[in-house]
């Protein structure tokens, strides 16, 4: 567990399962999904198709809860793109709009990387988001993060081409912050 102020990200317990369905599933057509990959179809599931994945989901490293006030908000994730070469990419989803804008992904990204880091033999982190979310870009500059690549024009959405943005940080470059 890691915490700044009133944010939290720690493990997912078996208590969390139903917010975090709620938050993630439950609707068609959740908000949260508007700024998270929307060119990719979401599903909902029921209740008990989420229960059926968790075990992928209950104190796992590879993905934690962020939590403010002791409220379940989002979570951060990690998937290993080259597992050999250490490659890893990370993830963040605020599902709950109440809480969008107001600094908190900066906040558990940057308790993220800092496990990451302390936890992992990385010499990079990195995430791919796309040129619509403005948001998520602005988070990994404010993390020190690098553009450092720009597919262009590879994400369709709404009738509209978008760009899709790698950004990454170096273990040396973080030490620093």
């Amino acid at each position: 567990m890691y915490k700044d102020k009133e944010l939290v990200i720690r493990p997912i317990g078996e208590e969390d399962l139903y917010s975090l369905w709620e938050l993630t599933y439950k609707e068609e057509n959740p908000e949260w999904k508007k700024w998270d990959a929307p060119y990719f179809e979401h599903q909902s599931l029921s209740y008990k198709e989420y229960m059926d994945k968790k075990k992928t989901i209950v104190n796992q490293d590879n993905i934690w809860g962020i939590e403010v006030d002791g409220k379940l908000i989002g979570t951060v994730s990690y998937y290993w793109e080259h597992k050999p070469s250490n490659w890893l990419e990370m993830g963040i989803g605020i599902y709950d709009p109440d809480y969008w804008s107001d600094g908190y992904g900066t906040k558990a990204l940057k308790l993220w990387i800092t496990h990451l880091f302390n936890t992992l033999p990385l010499v990079r982190v990195g995430f791919t988001t796309w040129s619509g979310n403005h948001r998520m870009i602005k988070v990994g500059e404010k993390l020190g993060m690098q553009m450092e690549a720009r597919l262009r024009k590879c994400r369709y959405y709404n009738n509209e081409y978008y760009d899709s943005i790698r950004m990454g940080l170096l273990r040396e470059e973080w030490e620093f912050i």
